[in-house]
């Protein structure tokens, strides 16, 4: 692992700061790949200049019934319905700091994704995301409160005004170290939601948003693919990139634009709507490492 680390400097895009904290480059890793933060040393590694892990919820779950992740390569697409499979907040924090004690720890700012779990009421939400929040706090540089993936009965509810102000005003209460708290989207959202959420975002200070989740439009995928879940990839650029563009005419917040990138030029795109860092997950998967490095020198 210091072989991989030694061989692949961090720099290839130029170190810049966000929301307080120095990138190396301005590509990162999306929550759902490493969901159980295992290998967080492989992505600096690869030459990624930031990895978000998650999606982590308070309690340990299985995620949805297996086969749950689709290649759609008709439209360099992936359906996913994973249902935030994973160890749990406490295992995890148990994981991550005994990283932390060690030199394998990354040098690049670390992100936590948190969501609610599966078997918990959506009145009892805020309670799920606090116990993640307080049990993780000091081990992330910063945290996002994923409130929009598809999989989990009803979250996407927490986009609604009044459950994201509770959610919000919450966290930031229970944020005694200030570290950034940024909140994931969906591309699903009406103009009107996304103004709501902007609103809550300069009330509560979020630090950043996340532009965008998975869509639950599948009008592009082939009938013979489709599936439930969340769709990412291709299909989702032009909606995210909308989005991204929106939110930075509106907002001086920062935002990490996330969808549909396949090469420097994806990525450019999203930079020049207004992203100040891009997050890979589904192009990572059709284009391979090499893509990181491509990304950061765009």
């Amino acid at each position: 692992m210091q072989m991989l680390r030694r061989s692949c400097p961090l720099d290839a895009g130029g170190e810049r700061e966000v929301f307080g904290l120095k990138f190396p480059n301005a590509v990162g890793l999306a929550a759902g790949f490493d969901k159980n933060a295992l290998v967080l040393p492989a992505w600096e590694g690869l030459g990624f200049g930031f990895a978000e892990v998650g999606t982590i919820t308070a309690r340990a779950q299985p995620g949805n019934p297996q086969p749950r992740l689709f290649r759609v390569p008709e439209i360099c697409g992936v359906i996913n319905r994973m249902g935030f499979n994973n160890d749990g907040a406490d295992v995890v924090a148990a994981r991550l700091e005994k990283l932390r004690a060690t030199p394998q720890w990354p040098r690049f700012p670390v992100g936590i994704n948190i969501g609610k779990s599966k078997v918990t009421p959506l009145e009892d939400a805020t309670a799920d995301y606090l116990y993640s929040f307080a049990r993780l706090r000091a081990l992330g540089d910063y945290f996002v409160l994923n409130v929009s993936s598809p999989n989990t009965p009803g979250l996407r509810k927490l986009q609604d005004r009044t459950a994201l102000a509770e959610l919000f005003g919450a966290v930031q209460a229970a944020n005694d170290t200030r570290k950034p708290v940024l909140v994931k989207i969906a591309p699903d959202l009406t103009w009107e939601a996304v103004d709501d959420v902007l609103a809550l975002v300069e009330e509560h200070r979020i630090a950043g948003i996340i532009a965008t989740n998975t869509t639950i439009d599948h009008t592009t995928v082939p009938e013979h693919r489709r599936q439930t879940g969340g769709l990412s990839g291709r299909p989702v650029r032009q909606r995210s990139t909308e989005i991204i563009r929106y939110i930075t005419a509106h907002t001086k917040t920062p935002v990490i634009g996330v969808g549909g990138i396949f090469s420097g030029d994806d990525a450019r795109e999203k930079l020049d709507a207004g992203a100040a860092l891009v997050q890979l997950y589904t192009g990572f998967i059709y284009e391979g490492p090499s893509l990181v490095s491509r990304c950061a020198r765009a």
